[in-house]
């Protein structure tokens, strides 16, 4: 019968929505933003990103709980005070109100770090009238849900109320065994029901249909069957053959129609002219059926196009391979990671497109388990290497067999490059303070012990070794400091008038000590007419100089000239540092003035620093509107220079950058 049909329906499509709601648990869990706003325990943050989750999903309650069985945030209203206790997978649940008992089909799910449980998420469907409402759509049938026997959501338009009232009347039943029975409800509809138990045994479902539909339907039967045994009493064999023709024809178009459905064609409407009515109540129906299908399709088609949409919109790569390693999804943030597109890998093994580097293991074997990450290096499109951060979750799809993995990935290349500049730059700062400092308290010390018997050119010695170590610390906290402001967007400089051969002069004086104790000549050349005086920085100016003296001094070796000088060009003051060291490769000097460089060059000094000196010196000198570079020296060494421009009705003024 239709209610028996109905009943094992309501049966199949419950175990779908179990499983459509464990499939959004294990998804929710999986989501790498979920997991690092409950780390962080941002709540805020948390809320209105399950917000967002619970409408992607189209769910009632979506709820985070922490390691501590505490609720981490929520989305949802439901009523029950140990919602973070639950242990049960997927079930249903009755949970008392101040009115009625609403039932909530739920499912939990852990969310695992590292393989150890950080807390778990609670996803439910609340099943209401709305509910109810929804099964009677899938079946055609009324849908009443009863705790206990009684009422708390149904499909029937006037509501709890009237099948409330139904259910307190004395119902007639048959075959009570198998569960049938009728009863009849306030405006006078009788209804042939069957009741099916769910999981919890409080909740039955009741699958009702009119009986008057079918008591009409049996009446015309009956009345049919009269009337046709009479005609072919009365005309006999006389309109057989034109009745046969009559009801043939429409058939063959009924078979014709039905074949197009069955081909999914269903744009063409079922248009049967006949006055059998038998026939045309069947093309009716038929056409009833394909505008039910034609809608259910494109209602699927669009929840579809949303789905696709949805995922194609999150930052993160989505790949899903079959229980052969085929890749069967691979979505645009995929795309966008790897530079293949979806044409390119669908149905191809994930180990032929992804190719580890230096490692034997194929791709299949680096995927991490369910609820851990994993970072693996691997060969993207054109052969540009990257560091992929990778988590997985296995799906079950409705009535399949086998799970399917679901991975989740992310480029990290960029994280990790961050992280070895910044390990680099610790090791040689830790270095840059170190030394100094160890000099400067060894000579203190030997101060003290024997400032007494020291002559005067010891002493003076001894002093010229703290000046030197006290410079070294003053241009290393001073570039640090310009550091801090150029990453903070707070560098700036300050123009007034300035006299730049005397700042070459000082620079130099403050410099020779130092290229001394190596044996180094820094000599210094300026143009005999002089130079012009310029609106600028004076004391940034001289850190500039500063630092390119210094950094001429670490890769000169002792006994070698270190030449700065400077001429005035048109509308400019070119300054030059020209050394006799090993030289800088063509390939780097591009990127010879960026934070944290440093360049392998073979050289006997050994002295690098933290590779912070020519980043400040580019951006104080393009602070004043001039340029930076590198060039050769004839006869070996390097140049490096850098422009000022300047402008005689305007130099003398005071303005700040």
């Amino acid at each position: 019968t239709r209610v028996e049909q109905g009943r094992r329906t309501a049966r199949t499509l419950y175990n779908a929505w179990q499983s459509e709601v464990t499939n959004a648990a294990i998804l929710t869990t999986q989501l790498p933003t979920l997991r690092t706003l409950l780390e962080t325990g941002n709540q805020d943050e948390l809320a209105a990103y399950l917000q967002t989750v619970e409408a992607s999903l189209n769910l009632d309650l979506v709820l985070t709980c922490d390691a501590t069985n505490q609720i981490a945030a929520q989305v949802g209203e439901i009523a029950l005070a140990n919602a973070c206790s639950l242990t049960e997978p997927v079930g249903f649940y009755i949970v008392p109100e101040p009115v009625g008992s609403p039932v909530w089909l739920l499912a939990n799910q852990p969310i695992l770090v590292n393989g150890q449980p950080a807390g778990h998420v609670l996803v439910g469907m609340r099943l209401d009238d709305a509910f109810a409402t929804r099964m009677r759509g899938e079946t055609n049938l009324q849908h009443t849900l009863l705790v206990d026997g009684t009422p708390v959501a149904t499909s029937f338009s006037g509501g709890l109320a009237m099948r409330t009232a139904a259910a307190e009347e004395p119902a007639t039943t048959t075959t009570e065994a198998q569960g049938y029975m009728t009863f009849a409800l306030a405006d006078g509809r009788s209804f042939y029901a069957a009741r099916l138990s769910l999981e919890n045994p409080r909740l039955t479902d009741e699958v009702a249909l009119s009986a008057t539909e079918i008591i009409t339907t049996q009446r015309n039967l009956i009345r049919t069957g009269i009337s046709s045994i009479l005609i072919v009493i009365v005309l006999g064999s006389l309109i057989g053959l034109a009745l046969a023709r009559r009801i043939s024809r429409p058939l063959l178009q009924l078979d014709q129609a039905a074949a197009r459905i069955r081909a999914g064609q269903l744009d063409q409407a079922i248009g049967i002219q006949t006055d059998v009515r038998e026939v045309a109540r069947v093309a009716a129906t038929l056409e009833r059926t394909r505008i039910d299908l034609q809608q259910t399709l494109a209602t699927l088609q669009q929840e579809k196009a949303w789905v696709d949409h949805l995922l194609e919109s999150i930052v993160e790569g989505i790949m899903i391979l079959d229980t052969n390693g085929r890749i069967t999804y691979f979505s645009e943030g995929a795309t966008r990671i790897t530079g293949w597109a979806n044409t390119e890998v669908q149905q191809r093994p994930a180990d032929e497109v992804f190719q580890p580097l230096d490692n034997q293991k194929p791709f299949s074997q680096l995927i991490p388990a369910v609820g851990r990450r994993r970072t693996v290096h691997v060969k993207l499109a054109a052969e540009q290497p990257a560091a992929l951060s990778m988590t997985r979750a296995e799906l079950l799809p409705p009535e399949a067999d086998t799970a399917q993995i679901a991975i989740v990935f992310r480029d990290i290349s960029e994280e990790e490059a961050v992280q070895r500049l910044m390990r680099n730059f610790l090791t040689n700062i830790t270095h840059e303070f170190r030394t100094p400092l160890t000099a400067l308290s060894a000579s203190v010390e030997l101060l003290l012990d024997q400032a007494d018997t020291l002559t005067p050119t010891e002493m003076e010695q001894m002093l010229n070794w703290l000046h030197l170590g006290i410079l070294g610390l003053q241009t290393l906290i001073d570039n640090l400091i310009e550091s801090a402001s150029l990453e903070a967007g707070r560098f700036q400089v300050t123009r007034q008038p300035t006299d730049l051969a005397q700042i070459l002069r000082e620079a130099t004086k403050l410099m020779r000590p130092l290229h001394q104790k190596y044996h180094q000549q820094l000599t210094l050349e300026l143009p005999s007419a002089g130079l012009p005086t310029l609106s600028a920085d004076a004391r940034r100016l001289t850190q500039v100089i500063v630092n390119l003296l210094a950094n001429a001094h670490k890769y000169a070796p002792a006994q070698s000239e270190i030449k700065l000088r400077a001429a005035v060009e048109a509308q400019q003051i070119k300054i030059e540092v020209a050394d006799r060291g090993p030289g800088v490769p063509s390939d780097a000097k591009s990127k010879l003035f960026h934070r944290f460089l440093h360049i392998n060059i073979d050289s006997d000094q050994k002295r690098f620093g933290v590779g912070l000196g020519l980043w400040v010196v580019k951006a104080i000198v393009e602070e004043h509107g001039g340029d930076v570079g590198v060039t050769d020296r004839a006869g070996g060494g390097s140049i490096f220079w850098f422009t000022l421009p300047y402008n005689d009705d305007n130099d003398a003024e005071e303005s700040a950058v």
